[in-house]
């Protein structure tokens, strides 16, 4: 049996308060990936609480293999099509690969772009190096959505589509990064293809900080799926870590609205089926 959400007429706007609020009291957060208007309209009236512009676009809506060949301008014109579906969300858009690997005030120049076409939090991938970016950004009023683990705009660097943080160097190096995106400014963190219990101590360590797990497994303070897996409609086998939503309903619909439930119930992800 699915819990109801609330009508579009019921809701209200979504705000970085509100989400902070949410994760103190501790109900999960809901994302989905909308690159169009009309699935975002769909979350939204479905009661999503966070939309994401993912420049995973690139392969789900361009045919690419990766991520990497998507240019901001086409982040913009992306980002503008789902705030023009949108009325409550809260709407993170992406910085795609190119677009503030070359400093601060690239990366300003960037946020700019996409902020002005709707998007109200900035997401950027990678630790080590971001945190100097995101201090920066944050500081100008720009909030930030960090993103470590499995990074794809860094998939050839990393070997592939593969876990990260297996062994203990590679988790006491995603926790420190964690650290210091949390200390840098990062109100949101998603965190991507790795043990859970390695996103079990990120969360714990930085208490403040919304992560939005993604195979991270259940101790995240919230979840994302790639609308195309969740509604399978993406090609071959689906990921460990992403649910047939569709399976159990008979519309698109019905299973958003089903995500939403079982992500606030805390029914899904169950750790034996869809973590590491």
């Amino acid at each position: 049996m699915t819990t109801p959400t609330a009508t579009p007429a019921e809701r209200r706007p979504m705000t970085l308060h509100r989400l902070r609020e949410m994760h103190a009291k501790g109900e999960k957060i809901t994302m989905l990936t909308a690159y169009d208007a009309m699935f975002a309209r769909l979350m939204d009236e479905c009661g999503v609480d966070t939309i994401l512009v993912g420049d995973s676009l690139g392969m789900l809506v361009q045919g690419h293999t990766s991520t990497v060949p998507v240019s901001l301008d086409e982040m913009v014109y992306h980002t503008r099509c789902v705030a023009r579906g949108n009325r409550h969300a809260w709407l993170v858009s992406d910085l795609p690969f190119g677009s503030y690997q070359e400093g601060k005030e690239q990366a300003l120049r960037s946020c700019v772009a996409l902020m002005q076409a709707g998007a109200q939090m900035i997401k950027l991938e990678g630790g080590g190096w971001t945190p100097e970016t995101v201090h920066f950004l944050t500081e100008r009023g720009i909030p930030v959505c960090a993103h470590l683990g499995l990074t794809p705009q860094t998939v050839h660097a990393l070997g592939g589509f593969r876990i990260q943080g297996r062994d203990q160097a590679g988790a006491d190096t995603l926790r420190r990064h964690a650290s210091e995106l949390a200390q840098a400014g990062a109100a949101m963190m998603v965190l991507e293809l790795m043990p859970s219990a390695v996103a079990s101590q990120v969360q714990a360590d930085n208490p403040g900080v919304m992560t939005i797990g993604i195979g991270a497994g259940a101790g995240t303070a919230g979840q994302v799926l790639v609308l195309h897996d969740m509604l399978h409609v993406t090609r071959g086998k689906l990921p460990r870590f992403a649910r047939n939503f569709m399976a159990e309903g008979g519309s698109i619909e019905d299973g958003i609205r089903r995500f939403v439930t079982e992500v606030k119930g805390g029914r899904f992800p169950d750790e034996a089926l869809h973590g590491y």
